[in-house]
Parts: structure tokens; sequence; C-alpha cells
């Protein structure tokens, strides 16, 4: 384990009483208000979140996947926009330094993102470029001992506040596919980058995703992460399979709590005389809720363990995605139909959480994507 068994039980401790006594309180603050209160993003600093994963060489709590899993897990039991406001740095906006990064822009960037100072953003889907990430347009070309890039990158999480954006741009144009991409770090700052305006979306209120375009942006070349052309691509990958990780862990996080509340609700909603619990086709729902949240519980638990151990993921990762995503779609859809015209109405969680967990199925690589890694990589161990 990267701390020892009683400092993480505490961490534990603490992220727990943080989740019940500030984040679900103003769950519907942040709803309604589409932010995150400032004291919150405060706290969170204060308590280590934006630095989760990022090693303790460079000022974070450097968990293993084993044990970050068991925090999303926790951290699922709330509104997913609160995680979404730290979620980057400790993922895809860190960690393709943390992976690939030399070690003069490590000390540049990962302290300061460890302590929430700067937060970053992952910029890989353009506007014709989302599952089929290899064929990306935004371009990268060399002048100089510098780099000048063109493009425009969508849907892009924590943009409108980032410091720093991960981006992934084609520096090589005659090379098609994956291999002509490269990663760069791009302070947010620099001259020659636009933000579009904020996206409406569907649900997670408070975390925001907006456009970053580059427009003749000229960036040096240690911008360049690695210092090493054409490895963008699978500094990408390597990323995403922790990171699908994180995600199906929090989409076993958030089934429990909506198993929590239709259980609550369940035991004192009374209907023909007595509570709705006590009616078999309710328990069938709450049962194949239970179910379903251990299955993927278990599964992301084993591949977290397996990654710990130095074992390839990418097939496990997906697998998790894949299930648990598609897993608290079902479970939300039960927890409304669980509370009736309730379940409908946003004075009760789980309507607001049946609009946010939607997303889980789309970022990070659609259930489509995750179904064709998987069957993919199948062919690979039959082949």
């Amino acid at each position: 384990m990267a701390i020892d068994a009683e400092t993480f039980d505490r961490l534990l401790d603490t992220l727990g009483r943080f989740v019940e006594a500030r984040l679900r309180p103003a769950e519907a603050e942040v709803d309604a208000e589409d932010r995150v209160p400032d004291a919150i993003v405060a706290e969170m600093k204060r308590l280590g979140l934006f630095g989760l994963t990022i090693p303790e060489a460079y000022g974070g709590l450097g968990l293993e996947a084993g044990e970050e899993v068991r925090v999303a897990m926790l951290l699922g039991r709330s509104s997913p926009a609160f995680r979404s406001v730290f979620g980057t740095n400790i993922g895809i906006g860190s960690q393709g330094l943390v992976v690939d990064g030399t070690e003069a822009q490590k000390r540049r960037y990962l302290p300061g993102m460890a302590s929430g100072e700067i937060i970053g953003s992952f910029c890989l889907t353009e506007p014709d470029s989302g599952s089929d990430a290899a064929a990306l347009r935004t371009t990268a070309l060399r002048d100089g001992k510098g780099y000048v890039l063109n493009g425009t990158k969508r849907y892009i999480t924590n943009a409108p506040r980032a410091d720093v954006f991960t981006v992934m741009a084609r520096s090589d144009p005659d090379t098609p596919g994956a291999r002509g991409v490269s990663a760069f770090i791009v302070e947010a700052g620099t001259p020659g980058i636009r933000l579009g305006k904020p996206e409406k979306k569907m649900g997670q209120k408070g975390a925001h995703v907006c456009d970053v375009i580059f427009e003749d942006c000229r960036v040096p070349g240690d911008a360049l992460i690695g210092e090493v052309e054409g490895q963008g691509f699978k500094t990408a990958m390597k990323v995403l399979d922790r990171g699908r990780l994180h995600i199906a862990a929090v989409c076993v996080g958030t089934a429990r709590r909506l198993i929590e509340e239709s259980l609550a609700y369940a035991r004192e909603r009374k209907q023909f005389g007595q509570a709705i619990a006590g009616f078999q086709l309710v328990q069938a729902m709450l049962a194949d809720s239970e179910t379903e949240a251990a299955a993927a519980e278990a599964l992301v638990l084993d591949a977290a363990r397996r990654r710990d151990a130095g074992q390839g993921i990418t097939k496990a990762a997906a697998m998790c995605k894949y299930f648990a995503s598609e897993m608290v779609g079902r479970v939300a859809d039960r927890a409304v139909q669980i509370h009736g015209g309730a379940g409908y109405i946003s004075d009760y969680p789980v309507e607001r959480f049946y609009r946010d967990v939607r997303l889980f199925r789309i970022y990070e690589g659609t259930s489509q994507i995750q179904q064709l890694i998987i069957a993919r990589e199948m062919l690979k161990e039959a082949g």
C-alpha cells in the first residue's frame, strides 16, 4: 500500500464524515446554482483531495489503485459534481505527466496540482473526433524550437477554471492514426487559447465543460510531455485505463447511495395499508440493484489489485467501466420507479442522480467503445 493501513483507514473515516456533513447537505444548492461553493473547494484542498494519486515526492498522497477506488466509492455517495472539482487533477489532468513526463515537467506542475493551486484539464475530444480518438485533427507543428497548436477541443471538463491543459495534438500530419499524435502540457494563459461558452448539461450541475480553441498557440519545446514525439496516444491510453477504474468505482458508490435512498423510501412509503418494501415486486428491484452493485464492486476491486500487482488491466478496466456505468443507470431507473411520482420531483435526490449518472456511460470511452476493447483483448488472448 502507498500509505499504511491505519493512516488510510483514518483517511476513509475523515472523508466519510466530510461526505455526510458537508457534501450531501450542499447537493441541492449545487444543482440549483450550478457551482460548488468556494468554502467546500477550500476544504477539499485542505483534505488533500487534489493530490490523492499524485506521488508523495511531488506533494500528493500517492494512493495506489486499490486505495484510490475505495476513496472513489466513498465520494461517489455524493453528487458527482463534487468529485469532478478535483477529478481531473488526480486523473487525466495529471497522470500523463506522472507516467510519461520529464522530471522537470513533474516538478514544475505536480506540486501545484497536488495542492489544488493548479487545476489540470485533459484535451482529447474534438468536434469530429470523440470515440475515434486517433483521428484527431488538432495540429502541433514544429516552428523553431517550439510548436504552434491549432484546433478545437470539445466537452473539456474543468476547462473554464483550468490553469494547465494536457493537449493531444497531431505533431506529424503525414502519419495517420495514433502514431502521429503527441501530448503537450500547455498553460492556460498562453496567447492563442480561447474558451467557448460553458455548456448547459442534462445533469452534473456544478461540473463545468466548454470548448478549448487553439489559434496559432505557440508553446516551447519543453511543453512536449516526455520531450518525445509520437507518444501522445500511448500516454492517453495509459491514463485512461486507470481513469476507467476510477469512474467505475464512483458508479459503485453512487449505486450504493441510490439503493440507500430507495430502501429508506420503500420502508416509509405506505400503500394499501403497508410499507411498499413489503411488496415483492419492489423487493425484486431492490434485490437486483444490490446484486448488481456488489458485482460491480467485486470487479473494480479485483482489477485494482491486479494493477497494483503490475499486471496489464486494459480489458479489466474496460469491463469495469462498461458494467459499472451501465449498472448505475439501471439502479437509478429502479430508484425513480420505487419512489413513484416522488422520484420525478426534484425534492428527492434520486431525480437529480437519474440525470447525473447518464454521463458515466459516455465519458472516458462510451459503453460501445468498452465493448470493442473487451472483444479486441479477448481475440488477442485467444490468438
